[in-house]
């Protein structure tokens, strides 16, 4: 077998972005020899290490073996850089999606402190809110709402959360404070944009108050929160989010009360990195120390 190790990182680098392109400008090479680079390492290697998929390219089995020793050769090179030093094995970039208030009050925070001990850690957290992907290629963790049904992915509850009716203090001063879902009806939604919202266990506002109509609707909870703070109307808001702002009050909480379920999706082949690993235990651990705001156990009832 004729390896150069060499092409071990170019394969290193397209795993962690999924792309040509963008493993070209991080090794500093051009797209044309990462794609002579890849190619050889799969003549060397006698199979295909990197397969076609939605936004990129994927590892095979037999790539992510070969990414599993790149990460070895890489980790002993940075030991020869830093002679003396035990190389730290949480390293390289992790990639993630989850929701928007999810990655701003819990994971951005646990992956700080994460990092504070492991500098040569980076995270890329992507904010969306989907239902998991089937083909994830490049991205290492999912945080989703709902139980998601994968394939050649594994799956975990990672925890719960509140969503409830909320306004601002200054709406309900000049609009009167709604004491039932009936009188909630009069009264704008602020919510996602409904044929654009592709989690079906997000429909509960539409679900309890049918009749209620969109007054401002938004791909993003932080544009919720703030129209809802501005007076836009009533927002269906997650309690960890919306308990931060004393401007804001809880709308009949013992009539609106949604519990839903965070997970986190991975990749078979993701855990075996101890980065990956260890980021999974960092959002673990800000989802428990997080608890009593995610119950809804904030500051915003009436």
């Amino acid at each position: 077998m004729n390896l150069n190790p060499d092409d071990l990182l170019v394969l290193l680098a397209v795993s962690r972005s999924a792309k040509f392109t963008t493993a070209a400008q991080s090794l500093g090479l051009n797209h044309t020899t990462v794609s002579r680079r890849i190619a050889a390492l799969e003549k060397a290697l006698g199979g295909r290490v990197l397969s076609r998929a939605a936004g990129g390219w994927a590892l095979t089995d037999l790539g992510a073996a070969a990414v599993a020793v790149a990460e070895e050769v890489e980790g002993a090179v940075r030991s020869l850089e830093e002679p003396g030093k035990t190389p730290d094995p949480v390293t390289g970039v992790v990639r993630m999606t989850a929701t928007d208030a999810f990655s701003a009050y819990i994971a951005a925070p646990a992956v700080a402190k994460l990092r504070r001990r492991h500098p040569g850690l980076s995270v890329e957290i992507i904010t969306v809110t989907r239902r998991a992907l089937q083909q994830r290629s490049g991205l290492d963790i999912e945080v989703v709402v709902g139980e998601p049904q994968v394939h050649r992915a594994e799956a975990s509850r990672l925890g719960e959360y509140m969503l409830g009716m909320y306004a601002s203090r200054d709406y309900v001063a000049e609009h009167g404070t709604p004491a039932s879902l009936a009188e909630l009806e009069s009264h704008p939604l602020v919510y996602f944009v409904d044929s654009m919202l592709q989690v079906d266990d997000l429909d509960a506002p539409r679900r309890l108050v049918p009749t209620m109509r969109d007054g401002l609707s938004s791909t993003n909870v932080f544009v919720h929160i703030e129209a809802t703070r501005a007076g836009a109307g009533v927002g269906f808001l997650p309690c960890f989010a919306a308990d931060l702002h004393p401007d804001l009050v809880r709308l009949v909480p013992d009539q609106v009360a949604e519990m839903l379920p965070y997970w986190m999706v991975l990749r078979p082949d993701s855990l075996r990195r101890p980065a990956v690993a260890a980021v999974v235990q960092a959002l673990r651990e800000g989802t428990d120390a997080h608890h009593d705001a995610l119950m809804g156990r904030g500051t915003g009832r009436a």
